[in-house]
Parts: C-alpha cells; sequence; structure tokens
C-alpha cells in the first residue's frame, strides 16, 4: 500500500488521483487475499448489463457469489449474463428486469427478489442516468433523480429486512467525484427553478446519494447491514461516451477501464475491513472525505429533508424504518 501522503496528494489533484494512473500506482500495494471468497452469497447489481455494473457482476462472479444481474431491457440481461458467465466460470447467474425510474417495477422486482432468493448479503445501487434535457420519469420526478436516488431509495428500503436476515450484510451506492462540486438542494430537489444542466443536476444526484448513505449508517446501525459509498474515478463507460462526449474525448487514453473503476465496488461487498464500520466514501479501497469545498456542507435540518421528500416522493413508508417492511 502506497504512503498516505503520496496517496492524498494524488487524490487532491484529481487528475492524479481520478485517472487509470492513480489506480496503477495505488492497487501496487494491493493483495489478491483482501477478496474474500463468497461461496453461498447473494450479490445484487443494478445497473449490470454495461460498465461499472457489468464489469462489479464479473468480479463477484469470479470470488463464487450468486450474482442477480438487475437490468432494465431482458434481453440485454441475458447477454450480460453469459458474457459473465463466460468469463468467470460461474453459472449461477440470475436475471432480475427492473426500472429503477419506475416504482412500481422497482415494487415488483423487491418483490420477487424477496420470494426467489433466500438470502441477500450485498445490493449493490449501481445504476444511474444524466439527462441534457430536464425529463419526467412514468411517477412525473424528474428523471435523475428518479433514477439515482429515488429508485435506490425505494429498491434499499424494500429489500432492508432481507439484508438485515442475512446479516452481516452490505448496501453499497456507487456515486460520483463530481458529487464535490455540489451542495445538497433540498429546496430544489427536482430542479425545477432556473436552467438545466445536467451534469450539475447529475453531480447533485450523487451528492444526495452520499447523503442518505449516512442516513442509513446511522439508522441502521447494530443491525449487521453496513452501508457505503465510493466513486469509481474517471472510468471509460458507455455512460461517460454519450452523457459527456467533450470529456471522453480529451480524457480518453487516461480513463480507466470498468473493472479498475468497479474495482472498490468489489472490494467493499468482499473484504474483511469495510465490513467494521459503515457510513464512509470510498474511492481506491481508501476513505476520503465527503467535503472538499465548504460550501457543499449540509445542515441537519437540510438531511432530515431529504430523507422526508425521498419518503413521500418514493411512496416507502417511513414507520418500516426497522426493516420488517
Amino acid at each position: 500500500m502506497i504512503g498516505s501522503i503520496v496517496d492524498t496528494v494524488l487524490d487532491r489533484t484529481v487528475v492524479g488521483g481520478y485517472t487509470n494512473v492513480g489506480y496503477q500506482v495505488r492497487s501496487r500495494g494491493w493483495s489478491a487475499s483482501e477478496l474474500q471468497r463468497m461461496d453461498g452469497k447473494v450479490v445484487a447489481v443494478t445497473g449490470a448489463s454495461s460498465g461499472l455494473g457489468l464489469a462489479a457482476a464479473e468480479g463477484f462472479a469470479r470470488l463464487g457469489a450468486t450474482v442477480w444481474v438487475i437490468v432494465r431491457d431482458r434481453e440485454r440481461g441475458e447477454r450480460a449474463r453469459a458474457e459473465i458467465a463466460a468469463r468467470s466460470g460461474n453459472n449461477d447467474i440470475q436475471v432480475g428486469v427492473c426500472d429503477l425510474s419506475r416504482l412500481a417495477s422497482i415494487r415488483s422486482f423487491a418483490g420477487r427478489l424477496s420470494s426467489r432468493a433466500s438470502r441477500l448479503d450485498v445490493l449493490v445501487n449501481n445504476a444511474g442516468t444524466m439527462t441534457q434535457t430536464r425529463e419526467l420519469s412514468a411517477d412525473g420526478i424528474e428523471l435523475t433523480l428518479a433514477t439515482n436516488v429515488i429508485g435506490p431509495f425505494a429498491l434499499t428500503n424494500r429489500l432492508i429486512g432481507l439484508l438485515q436476515r442475512s446479516a452481516p450484510a452490505r448496501i453499497i451506492n456507487v456515486s460520483s467525484g463530481g458529487m464535490y462540486a455540489q451542495r445538497l438542494r433540498v429546496d430544489d430537489l427536482q430542479s425545477e427553478h432556473g436552467s438545466f444542466d445536467g451534469p450539475s443536476v447529475y453531480a447533485r444526484s450523487k451528492r444526495a446519494e452520499v447523503v442518505l448513505t449516512e442516513i442509513w449508517a446511522q439508522r441502521l446501525a447494530g443491525s449487521g447491514v453496513t452501508v457505503h459509498a465510493m466513486h469509481p474515478g474517471w472510468a471509460d463507460t458507455p455512460g461517460v461516451r454519450s452523457s459527456l462526449p467533450r470529456f471522453y474525448r480529451a480524457t480518453r487514453p487516461l480513463l480507466r477501464t470498468p473493472a479498475e473503476g468497479a474495482d472498490t465496488i468489489v472490494w467493499l461487498g468482499a473484504a474483511a475491513e469495510p465490513a467494521l464500520r459503515s457510513g464512509r466514501f470510498w474511492h481506491d479501497r481508501r476513505p476520503r472525505p465527503v467535503h472538499l469545498l465548504p460550501r457543499t456542507r449540509e445542515t441537519p435540518a437540510q438531511r432530515a429533508s431529504l430523507w422526508a421528500q425521498c419518503v413521500e416522493l418514493s411512496g416507502w413508508h417511513d414507520d418500516a424504518a426497522d426493516g420488517s417492511s
């Protein structure tokens, strides 16, 4: 493991820490023994048909876990299942169809998973979207918020009971380094006011994910379920190519592979260290600060407002906070 000073310098320079350069430097000190075998364990990964989700699902499959590939499109899910099985040698790959932007789809899938899976050891909330114009979901929620925040909020809370019965279990929320530049906007959670800037709205949704991670960690303390967030750095994924074409062209030689970006997801799900604490924000297997700028800090009242609005928009009943729902 490289020294903490070098690691911090890489992290603060952004380019040094978020690109494949940072990954190559940091990974020199990692041991394969950190990733424990996961035979008999069940992992669910949303957005697993491509990019980080596909790479994470393959990583868990290589460790012997039963992996649920959660996708919007059945055909793409079956292709991902076949690809993961062929590469990992693990044929215990299941496909679950769920559109994270649709609450009815989430309710239906959570019910199916709970009835079919006897346990759930790791839930990875990876699915996300970035739009260039303001769009609404089928439920009338701004689409980026619906997919990146409200959907994972609803899915996680509906599966917490299964996670608790499988404890020790883990929830991993995939955020973005872009959240460092944004603050929580509970006064305009659905981006209804002012001009709509897709990357900024996306980054705000990722800030919200990190705040929810900390709240979940507090609520689930002592339950045997740990909750962490992470960011993958700059990775070469279909989402980056389509949503940020200029950024992609400018940084392409420095972008991480999906497997490099997903490494910390797999590590958080399989290594021993993350089970010892909860509510942290990670990058390249190390906890990172949640704020780099004073202006991004939120108040307790704003955190409470985010939770309350998520409860209202998702239709989930907050009296089920003990995981019995």
